[in-house]
């Protein structure tokens, strides 16, 4: 790995190398082990009760959750000084990745415990908080859950109505309030609540033992959902709660910070929740079309079926390039702060809200191609699909929440791109300059000079370059008309925002692809290239479409005429693939290994 460590954001303004990103195919032993392990209970304990789990089965998700505990999953991340593994970023992921494949229900509860629940009390809490609550929720003596969302108080996380008052005597916080949507509650043993002391600006995050928390602390019935259908689901009611003072977590005023970090954590590990489900399902559509007959012959003869199987291939393998080369960059950020002489706690917080861009990138993207995957895999079943005898059914209802919590993708858009802003402003990242540098291209004879494509990935490698300076172009024109009113032009910076991430997941597919090229066999050398040169075409597709709406919305005459004329430039192959060719070839060695194999 390259030792001048790309710092959040600076994906858009750095060219990059297969030797500056950490890949699927660079997990250690011990990393492979831990996959195998976590692979191997789904296959056994889980898998086969898919429909048990699909019947609202509550207790079996607790009772696969205290197996978890037992084998050690649920403390991966959890210092070891406090019962836990102590492993990093990049194992807690691949736990995360592949735990959470199955079923939606066992990824929720898995997700909710382990990351909103557990990490704002290794992140946040005091000594006397870790020693006493984390060996407990390490090992799956108890269950936790994360109580922020209200009827009034969704995206906008900080305007929640429930309210904590100090006791007479000082000794405790009385909450009020009304919490919703809380993953875990209905078998968990302690909750993070967020409540506002006082007129506070900001809320406070409390520690509450439901043991301890009395009458005035009640659950709502188990929701009614589209999917997760066996992860518990309540709403929680507080009616003068009485919460120990040194409950509080973290500082007064200090809930909101809490919040957004644990989404950011949060954001980038439902990404990584999503990626399992999209091999299963695209493996499942594999063999399914193999077994299917039609007019005498498996529809995976048919090019409407290959070209399905071919883009999620391609998606798949993308999204796993993105999601671990951003693992590895918070990882290496974490390490870094130590070595800096950070408390851990410290470091990791830092490393995390350092990628927060990336975090919401993959939170957006693969949360929508696994959706999209499920919905493929359901018209390769064709009418079976639509049973609930077939896994496709219930992968389409699980996939659809992952597009709304833990921020829903629309906020996520927009975040990534007022954060790239923001640290423009800030002088963390240089914006400005390629943005310069692209406006005075734009009034530039372009060169028609014969390009070299004779090294792997050279054409593709200039097209991402290109893509970089769309994004520049439209964001900078807008940024330069709109200034600070550029918050209220929302459908514009999700143009921006589409282009920002299809830029950071095509990059990832090439350079995954280029690292396996160098260091495999020429056999998986081979299929990654082509994984990696159909989604960039795909890619391309969409900033074209983004960009061109972008375009149109703020601009005209010379001004539009000029930047859609460069968007022609910037988007341009000089060799264009032979996408259907691709596709054919990319589907007959998925067909060929009945499965999706990386």
């Amino acid at each position: 790995m390259n030792n001048d460590r790309l710092k959040g954001g600076e994906f858009l303004v750095k060219d990059l190398t297969w030797e500056d990103i950490f890949t699927h195919e660079d997990f250690s032993e011990e990393q492979r082990m831990m996959l195998e392990s976590a692979k191997e209970f789904i296959d056994r304990e889980v898998w086969p009760k898919k429909h048990q789990i699909e019947k609202k089965d509550y207790a079996l998700i607790e009772d696969l959750m205290r197996k978890l505990g037992e084998l050690g999953f649920l403390g991966i991340s959890v210092p070891e000084e406090y019962g836990g593994l102590g492993m990093g970023f990049v194992t807690t992921m691949l736990v995360c990745d592949y735990i959470s494949g199955a079923t939606g229900s066992l990824a929720t509860a898995y997700g909710a415990h382990t990351g909103i629940g557990t990490m704002p009390i290794t992140l946040y809490g005091n000594e006397e908080q870790k020693k006493k609550y984390l060996p407990k929720l390490a090992t799956g003596e108890w269950f936790a859950s994360y109580a922020l969302t209200e009827p009034e108080a969704g995206s906008d996380a900080n305007s929640g109505k429930t309210k904590a008052v100090l006791s007479e005597d000082g000794k405790h916080y009385i909450l009020t309030g009304q919490k919703m949507w809380i993953t875990n509650a209905g078998f968990a043993d302690l909750f993070i609540v967020f409540a506002r002391i006082e007129d506070d600006k900001n809320i406070t995050a409390f520690i509450i033992e439901k043991e301890q928390a009395g009458e005035g602390f009640s659950l709502g019935e188990e929701e009614d959902k589209l999917g997760i259908v066996s992860s518990s689901t309540r709403q929680v009611f507080l009616n003068e709660v009485k919460v120990p003072v040194e409950n509080l977590l973290g500082e007064r005023n200090g809930g909101f910070k809490i919040a957004m970090n644990a989404l950011n954590v949060g954001r980038i590990k439902l990404g990584a929740a999503c990626l399992d489900a999209q091999r299963r399902i695209l493996s499942n559509a594999i063999n399914y079309a193999q077994e299917r007959k039609q007019f005498g012959v498996s529809i995976n003869t048919f090019g409407a079926i290959q070209e399905k199987l071919a883009e999620m291939g391609a998606a798949t393998f993308a999204s796993e390039a993105g999601a671990y080369r951003a693992a590895k960059n918070i990882e290496d950020a974490i390490a870094e702060n130590i070595a800096n002489g950070m408390p851990h706690n410290e470091a990791e917080l830092k490393g995390i809200e350092e990628y927060a861009i990336e975090a919401s990138i993959l939170k957006v993207w693969i949360s929508d191609t696994a959706q999209v995957a499920s919905d493929k895999g359901i018209q390769i079943y064709g009418g079976m699909g639509y049973s609930k005898e077939m896994p496709m059914e219930s992968a389409w209802r699980d996939a659809r929440i992952s597009r709304i919590y833990e921020g829903t993708n629309e906020i996520n858009s927009l975040l990534s791109v007022s954060m790239l802003v923001k640290r423009a402003f800030q002088g963390r990242v240089d914006l400005m300059s390629p943005a310069m540098g692209v406006a005075n291209e734009l009034m530039s004879i372009p060169s028609f000079d014969t390009p070299d494509y004779s090294e792997l990935f050279a054409q593709e490698k200039e097209i991402i370059s290109n893509l970089k300076k769309v994004f520049f172009m439209v964001a900078g024109a807008a940024i330069q008309k709109f200034g600070m009113e550029l918050e209220k032009h929302q459908q514009l910076i999700l143009k921006a925002s589409s282009i920002l991430i299809e830029i950071y997941m095509a990059e990832s597919a090439i350079l995954r692809a280029e690292r396996i090229a160098k260091t495999n066999s020429e056999n998986v050398a081979d299929i990654s290239i082509k994984f990696a040169k159909l989604q960039l075409f795909e890619s391309v597709e969409t900033i074209k479409r983004s960009a061109t709406t972008g375009i149109v919305s703020f601009t005209e005459g010379d001004e539009q005429r000029m930047m859609l004329s460069g968007l022609r430039r910037f988007t341009r192959y000089n060799e264009y693939p032979n996408v259907v060719q691709l596709k054919s070839e990319i589907a007959e060695f998925l067909i060929k290994e009945n499965k999706y194999s990386f």
